[in-house]
């Protein structure tokens, strides 16, 4: 640190440094900035480098990481795309990617979709304007339009949540999760199943609702068209995709299978004033296993997704991409969680199996 004439300390400054080496203000950044002893060498000799390296310790130098941020085109920041931050699925992603961004020394940006092509283009827009060094996505749609676009603009990104083919992402095995719900009702005996599928440009949906129909298939039970019905992922979503499955007249379907779980809380609310008894009358399950699903009056048969541990991968294959390699998807594996919704109070278990 230098002295002012009051006598105050003043931080130092590459021109200081440079003033007191004899040396230019580039050379003094570009020795100070170089990652090893070898690429100095390429501006100054070694005496010069010794002699800069001890002044600027001697004055405990430190550079301006804005300036550093600003030179180097880059930050250590991580942006991160979700369709609704409110939601508590990429709310506790979003959480396992921050922690282990903040492990690592970076900081994390997060903006809403709301699932909308124009918003996510926006999303990115903004998190490029705060020159992010790579994009986290877990609103991708399953056919990669989007990314496509985003790739030739040369962003780095992975996905969690929802996966697209030809991309690195982190993501449950969600056709497994499906197939361990489908192997229990048809365990139940349950042989009417309906499925509030979510979205259909979302893989979660896709996978899921493939993974429970062919688990039922099967064991000989078929799961028609009709039976499948699509909606927003939320309670709202749920509860009117269970309406217009009970529109479709007795007899009415003896299991429902939710892709999350808020959707089958949705269902929950649809099924009691409509007079049908959960499991008596209708078994349920969700997907995820949130915080909510052992809580609720009639504790939630739901299949665990390992949220946390998705958003601390992502980051990590984040990273990956960022030194330039290429990951494999990775799959996590789901837990089947048993509760009253299907089996009833007396039979409950909270570690369920997988397949049979």
């Amino acid at each position: 640190m230098a002295v002012n004439p009051r006598g105050r300390q003043q931080p130092s400054t590459l021109y200081m440094i440079a003033a007191e080496t004899g040396v230019s203000p580039s050379t003094v950044s570009r020795v100070i900035n170089a990652k090893n002893e070898s690429e100095a060498r390429r501006w100054a000799s070694a005496a010069t480098i010794r002699r800069v390296l001890d002044t600027a310790a001697e004055h405990n130098y430190q550079p301006n990481p804005q300036a550093v941020s600003l030179r180097k085109r880059r930050s250590n920041f991580i942006g991160m795309v979700v369709p609704r931050l409110q939601d508590y699925v990429l709310a506790t992603i979003h959480e396992g990617v921050d922690e282990a961004a903040t492990d690592l020394g970076y900081a994390t940006f997060a903006a809403n979709s709301l699932d909308d092509r124009v918003k996510q283009r926006r999303a990115v827009e903004l998190l490029r304007s705060r020159r992010v060094q790579g994009i986290i996505f877990g609103d991708a749609f399953f056919d990669g339009e989007f990314l496509e676009e985003v790739k030739h603009q040369g962003v780095k990104f992975t996905l969690v949540s929802r996966r697209v083919p030809g991309y690195p992402s982190v993501t449950c095995n969600d056709e497994l999760g499906g197939r361990m719900a489908g192997s229990h009702l048809a365990e139940l005996g349950r042989s009417r199943v309906g499925i509030l599928a979510g979205q259909p440009y979302a893989s979660t949906s896709i996978d899921r609702t493939h993974g429970l129909v062919t688990a039922l298939q099967e064991a000989g039970i078929e799961v028609p068209t009709h039976r499948i019905v699509h909606g927003p992922f939320d309670a709202q979503g749920g509860r009117e995709a269970t309406e217009k499955l009970l529109a479709q007249g007795p007899p009415y379907p003896d299991a429902i299978f939710a892709a999350n779980d808020f959707g089958a809380i949705g269902a929950m609310g649809a099924l009691r004033d409509k007079h049908l008894r959960v499991p008596d009358d209708v078994a349920l399950i969700g997907f995820n296993d949130t915080a909510l699903a052992a809580e609720l009056p009639t504790p939630l048969t739901s299949v665990r997704s390992p949220m946390h541990q998705m958003g601390r991968e992502g980051l990590q294959m984040l990273l990956r991409v960022l030194e330039g390699e290429d990951p494999e998807p990775v799959q996590l594996t789901p837990t089947l969680i048993i509760r009253e919704s299907t089996v009833g109070p007396d039979t409950t278990s909270e570690e369920g199996s997988g397949l049979a």
